[in-house]
């Protein structure tokens, strides 16, 4: 793409977004013009190639906390809808507010990676180490890309900083403001350049827009930090900017990150051998259902413990009580579980509880303050994945949550919905490493299998 072609794109994705008010203009294009797209074009090009004939399925993510649960980025999940509108675009946005990095580890676990995207739009603040964990994650447990946000500006203006030594001097004066820049300016960057992310700068065009329009930085705000209505446009104005297809960029780093492998079957059997965490049928011509058995490896899906999955426990994050994170040191079935107070301290900054599994039954008992693993090994949490929300906790209250799974021991090939991609999951949350599929129809397959798409995280 030439950079003049580039430069209109720009300026159409900003005219897509109305004023910030009447007296405000449009974000104008962005000049961080190298940068736009890079990371993220295994999922633009999906996008952008979509046809009325062939759908291509994009799923996008938000994840972070309270800055992406607002309403910028329904702004912008609507602004990719209109302009790739043949894509099969599912959106979703898991932020939580008040999850810092620390927190936000705990809960991706069961957010982010079992729902295996094909790109996270992310900003969090915090600990850059717990941030560049979930980035990790992300890298090597899926095969998603990632648009990594740079701050905007809260209510305090950031000091420029020309160099490591004015860096120092502000670490002395100043300890957040010093954590502001190497934050934005040190560790978003690095943590991009080793995962292989995308990098929104949103921190340059925004300080530069509240300069052109003779803006104070709370003109855009409803509080210190959080953005108004005016807010959201601009910041939705700066991210849709970056979620540009860009053919001209090297090609090397995503085009085999999904693949499909033609589907050859013999008779009754389709065999696939290949290298990945994750494997799809894509369902080809078929006049009636077809049932077939799936095994890899010589094991039913069913039999690999990764391909399982806790979902977020219910209720939400800010109820009187929450769970991070669930862990297992056992295999998982497919079940419901709920966790139920037994007893309350009376300062409510402890309590004692129950777990109990629908197929698994009365599963021990256990005190939050002390490490707690059920007689079954099916549950286990860490004292530190407790979250008080800050409202009363009343003895009896119930947490629960599911597992759910991520394979299909058994599959029913069947004709898909025209235009859209027919997929169907045969397994995710493999060891990422060779495998040999074998699917083993009630009757010959034929051309009822079109593909195994193969799914391999670019990091091990």
């Amino acid at each position: 793409m030439s950079v003049r072609h580039l430069m209109s794109s720009l300026m159409l994705i900003a005219g897509a977004f109305a004023a910030p008010a009447a007296d405000l203009p449009p974000v104008p294009p962005v000049v961080d013009t190298a940068n736009l797209g890079v990371g993220i074009q295994r999922a633009m090009t999906l996008m952008a190639t979509s046809t009325p004939e062939k759908r291509n399925k994009v799923k996008v993510l938000f994840y972070g906390q309270s800055i992406t649960e607002q309403a910028w980025s329904k702004l912008v999940g609507e602004d990719l809808k209109n302009r790739f509108p043949n894509a099969d675009l599912e959106i979703a946005n898991k932020a939580i507010g008040g999850f810092a990095s620390q927190r936000l580890v705990k809960v991706a676990e069961h957010d982010c990676y079992p729902w295996y995207p094909d790109l996270v739009i992310f900003h969090v603040y915090g600990a850059n180490n717990t941030y560049e964990e979930i980035i990790t994650n992300i890298r090597t447990r899926t095969t998603a890309e990632v648009l990594m946000q740079t701050d905007h500006v809260g209510a305090k203006l950031p000091p420029v900083v020309k160099n490591w030594d004015e860096a120092k001097e502000l670490e002395k004066q100043d300890k957040s403001m010093w954590w502001d820049y190497m934050m934005n300016y040190v560790f978003i960057p690095d943590i991009a350049k080793k995962h292989g992310c995308g990098v929104a700068d949103v921190r340059t065009p925004w300080v530069k827009y509240l300069a052109a329009n003779k803006l104070d930085t709370r003109a855009l705000l409803k509080d210190d930090i959080h953005l108004n209505d005016d807010g959201c446009k601009v910041m939705a104005g700066i991210v849709s900017q970056y979620l540009v297809h860009r053919p001209d960029l090297p090609k090397e780093s995503w085009q085999n990150l999904v693949r499909d492998v033609p589907a050859k079957a013999t008779g009754k059997t389709l065999t696939v051998e290949a290298e990945g965490n994750r494997f799809d049928v894509v369902v080809g011509t078929i006049d009636k259902p077809l049932s077939a058995t799936v095994t890899i490896d010589g094991k039913k899906p069913s039999e690999f413990p990764g391909c399982y999955a806790f979902t977020r426990v219910s209720p939400h994050a800010w109820s009187p009580l929450f769970i991070m994170r669930i862990d297992h040191n056992a295999p998982l079935v497919i079940e419901d579980w709920t966790l139920t107070l037994t007893s309350v301290a009376a300062d409510s900054k402890s309590w004692k509880f129950a777990v109990k599994g629908s197929v698994t039954g009365d599963d021990g008992e256990g005190d939050s303050t002390q490490p707690f693993t059920s007689k079954s090994g099916r549950v286990v949490i860490a004292p530190d994945s407790w979250f008080p929300g800050g409202a009363k906790i009343d003895n009896g209250f119930k947490i629960t949550w599911k597992v759910v799974p991520l394979f299909a021991d058994k599959i029913e090939l069947k004709a898909g919905e025209a235009g859209k991609e027919n997929l169907l999951t045969l397994a995710q949350g493999l060891p990422n490493e060779k495998h040999t599929i074998v699917l083993t129809a009630e009757r010959e397959i034929g051309k009822a299998v079109q593909a195994v798409r193969v799914y391999k995280p670019s990091m091990k």
